[in-house]
């Protein structure tokens, strides 16, 4: 009978437990403000985003990270405590916010930059730390160990834990995390670029190939798609500018480009590969505008993804070209399961479902637009970037289009399901599919 009751008893402290819990995230998890009727308002204030089946969950002001303009974002997840941690490039360094909580986001505080200013910043993370380049003159490869940001209890300026300064500027940087290697995009004449992150402090220059060209920005990947003949080889996508390229790198001291892909360029920016590797959603940065000079918006504008068919790696093929009735210029985009996360500047972030590309029908299922709202948050008055964004010559001139404020980059890869959205005006969204 004893025995009896204790176990009762254990099991109504388990459901106990378990409720409690459940409320506590429940609490947790209202949203700062809810997508209805297609706006989002933060209660008590005037700032409304237009929206569709995402909420807002938390916001971090470009004032409060004490920055002029944001840039490209990642994400990192300590695998020791399973708190998430949203890392955000801004003018003048990287910043780190905790969003385990994403209603009550924690400013951790900022690596500044290596150098001077600058409007481009990108960062990938392997093995509990941050890679970052930028721009910024004689910037170089700054290294972070993310593990400095455990039990922070207080905003701090912190220090990077090495400085690669083999080259200076570069645009971008893609870490291939199945091999251990970092690849710098951009880095002017270096051309492919490949770090051996083993010792995740003290890079190691493995392969530097300038006859590939300028990358403006580059996936890589342990290849596994329809291609039998390059099943299990490491591949490198390069957007060049006016064209994708296709590497196989898997021997370092011996790159093969495998082939090339031309289109009616403007400027090739971005390219993602989907899931099964069969196709890559690339977006080209300028052809929704004039073009040089003034890289103005079209009067006709709709944001395009173009849809590559990577079936066979020595011959891609256009497959079809996704028009949506966005009046806006695609930035980063970036593929999970079946979605298509992408940062489209002044439409903000765009969800497109891709089940059936093979079809040549995918379409819009959700957005949160972050530039909706054109207001400095701090101040209620519009604002608009005084920083250059892409394309140019990285100097922070380019035109001066109002076109190019907005969402610059997206991370959807959280187990949570939050997913970031870097605002170069607005700085840091947190934002959440509804249930």
């Amino acid at each position: 009978m004893i025995r009896k009751l204790l176990f009762i008893f254990c099991l109504s402290l388990f459901f106990s437990c378990e409720y409690e819990d459940f409320d506590d995230n429940k609490d947790i998890e209202t949203p700062l403000a809810t997508c209805v009727d297609g706006f989002a308002t933060i209660p008590g204030t005037d700032h409304t985003y237009e929206c569709l089946d995402y909420d807002l969950m938390g916001h971090v002001s470009l004032e409060e990270m004490d920055a002029e303009a944001g840039n490209d974002c990642w994400g990192w997840t300590d695998v020791m405590t399973g708190r998430e941690y949203a890392i955000m490039g801004v003018n003048n360094g990287t910043v780190f916010v905790d969003i385990t909580d994403p209603t009550n986001p924690i400013y951790l505080g900022k690596l500044p930059t290596a150098t001077v200013d600058s409007s481009w910043r990108d960062m990938k993370v392997y093995n509990d730390h941050v890679y970052i380049v930028s721009e910024a003159t004689n910037h170089g490869l700054q290294v972070f160990d993310l593990k400095k940001l455990r039990g922070l209890e207080s905003t701090k300026t912190f220090v990077s834990d090495f400085l690669y300064n083999q080259y200076g500027q570069a645009h971008n940087i893609a870490i291939n995390e199945e091999t251990g290697h970092a690849y710098t995009a951009g880095a002017r004449s270096r051309g492919i670029h490949v770090l051996d992150l083993s010792n995740p402090v003290s890079p190691e220059l493995v392969l530097e190939a300038p006859d590939f060209g300028y990358s403006h920005d580059v996936q890589t990947v342990i290849y596994n798609g329809p291609d039998i003949d390059y099943k299990g080889k490491e591949v490198y996508i390069g957007s060049n500018e006016d064209k994708v390229i296709l590497v196989d790198i898997t021997n370092k001291n011996e790159p093969k480009l495998i082939s090339e892909f031309f289109y009616d360029h403007q400027y090739t920016h971005q390219a993602w590969l989907t899931t099964d590797h069969k196709y890559a959603l690339l977006g080209d940065e300028a052809d929704e505008t004039t073009g040089f000079p003034d890289y103005d918006l079209l009067p006709d504008a709709q944001t395009r993804t173009i849809v590559i068919d990577l079936t066979d790696l020595d011959n891609p093929k256009h497959h079809f070209d996704y028009l949506s009735q966005n009046k806006a210029i695609d930035h980063n985009g970036y593929v999970k399961g079946t979605n298509f996360f992408l940062a489209s500047y002044t439409a903000g972030l765009r969800v497109i479902d891709i089940l059936n590309i093979d079809q040549k029908s995918i379409s819009e299922i959700g957005f949160f637009n972050t530039f909706n709202d054109h207001h400095d948050h701090d101040h209620g008055k519009v604002k608009t970037s005084k920083f250059g964004q892409d394309p140019g010559d990285h100097t922070g001139i380019k035109g001066g289009s109002d076109a190019f404020n907005g969402a610059w980059s997206v991370y959807p890869y959280f187990k949570s399901e939050n997913i970031i959205v870097s605002d170069i005006n607005s700085g840091l969204f947190i934002v959440k599919k509804q249930d």
